[in-house]
């Protein structure tokens, strides 16, 4: 596997200092008659204690990008989002369409002001229409949302996270914003769903074939969310490709080459640049507008 980066301690003691008793007696005289005692003195031990270390600073907002080759032979790209990052849903001009348009601000584009905070940006799920799951935006329910189904789920922070709505989520007091569903999930526990060897299960194909452009997204241990995709591919390879980046749960987003689609910066607000090899929709796509629903991450 490929990886590319897109992007103390201190003690001192003191020695103990010690200064020589010293003795002096005087005789007697008729002036003065009494005598001296010896004194001594010594100075207190003194010790600096170990300077603090420096806390480990927080890396930047990066895209940390591999490639997986499958035992199909499949090439799966796989995208980690890593450093302080935030997610934001967007509406696309055709789906959700109108319905969200006129009630969410994070519409078909991304923006002036938005753009000089995008780290990356990705695709959303299957059309609305397909029955996959529903759709939430800005907390203005688009289509209900159902339970046992795979989810991303954004709170009011930006902070995301994936699992299954009703099962966990949401979660005990959880100011959810915006929610995207799609089919059931693809990992779970950290493995592969069963259903996932049945690529009849997981969307209408270009063409009726089982290898097409799919794309995935799942959550590690720690929180961290990963994207996997390639142009040719199946719903195993995706899975198997994100339980090896560590996520313990995952769900499939959109398929088919038309709309699989991930493109990041070099650094925030930098050019956008196509990831996944063989790419349809140019890195600017995004920007100029799209007609389906997409995610973008923004330094945090």
């Amino acid at each position: 596997m490929r990886t590319a980066a897109w992007p103390l301690s201190a003690a001192a003691a003191l020695g103990l200092v010690a200064c020589s008793a010293t003795a002096n007696t005087a005789q007697p005289s008729a002036a003065s008659p009494a005598s001296s005692h010896p004194r001594s003195t010594a100075a207190r031990p003194t010790t600096t204690r170990p300077a603090a270390p420096k806390p480990t600073p927080t890396p930047p907002p990066a895209v940390i990008v591999s490639q997986v080759r499958a035992p199909d032979g499949s090439a799966v790209t796989v995208a980690r989002f890593t450093g302080p990052v935030r997610y934001r849903l967007h509406c696309g001009s055709q789906d959700p369409g109108p319905a969200a348009l006129s009630v969410v601000r994070a519409g078909p584009r991304i923006g002036p002001a938005e753009q000089h905070h995008v780290v990356a940006a990705f695709n959303g799920g299957f059309l609305l229409s397909a029955g996959a799951g529903g759709y939430e935006q800005e907390g203005h329910v688009i289509s209900p949302l159902r339970a046992g189904l795979a989810s991303l789920v954004i709170d009011a922070s930006g902070a995301a996270h994936i699992g299954v709505w009703g099962a966990g989520l949401p979660g005990p007091h959880e100011a959810v914003v915006s929610v995207r569903q799609n089919l059931p999930p693809l990992v779970t526990g950290g493995e592969p769903s069963p259903a996932a060897a049945d690529w009849t299960a997981w969307g209408a194909t270009l063409g009726g074939g089982e290898y097409v452009a799919r794309s995935a997204l799942g959550e590690t241990a720690s929180g961290q969310l990963v994207y996997a995709a390639s142009m040719s591919t199946t719903p195993g390879d995706l899975a198997a490709a994100l339980v090896q980046a560590g996520a313990r749960t995952a769900m499939e987003l959109d398929i088919n080459p038309e709309w699989v689609q991930l493109d990041a910066a070099g650094a925030p607000g930098g050019p956008l640049h196509a990831v996944i090899p063989g790419q349809v929709r140019p890195a600017s796509q995004y920007l100029a507008g799209w007609t389906r629903d997409f995610v973008t991450v923004l330094a945090g």
